[in-house]
């Protein structure tokens, strides 16, 4: 049930980030702007680092959650009674 909350609140902080991306504006790609002064932080690069942090501390933390649990998918399941596999054919001899 833990687990289906977090990835709840990921899903919801993961399409937050998303948004707030999208919504900001470009910083602008010509010489001048590579060597000017920055503009101060505002609301929107400030959501962005907050949930960018977030994004990646939560991937963090549902991968390790996810890890726990039995070490394979296969632990629990009994093994059928296959009949060994037949033995190759052999190879035609060259005259």
């Amino acid at each position: 049930m833990v687990f289906y909350l977090l990835v709840g609140l990921y899903l919801l902080v993961c399409l937050l980030l998303l948004l707030v991306v999208l919504m900001q504006q470009g910083k602008g790609g010509d010489m001048a702007s590579a060597f000017g002064a920055r503009a101060g932080a505002t609301v929107l690069t400030r959501a962005t680092t907050v949930l960018g942090a977030l994004f990646m501390i939560g991937a963090i933390v549902l991968g390790v959650y996810g890890q726990q649990g039995p070490g394979s998918v296969l632990s629990g399941v009994k093994g059928s009674a296959a009949p060994a596999p037949a033995a190759p054919a052999p190879a035609p001899v060259k005259k």
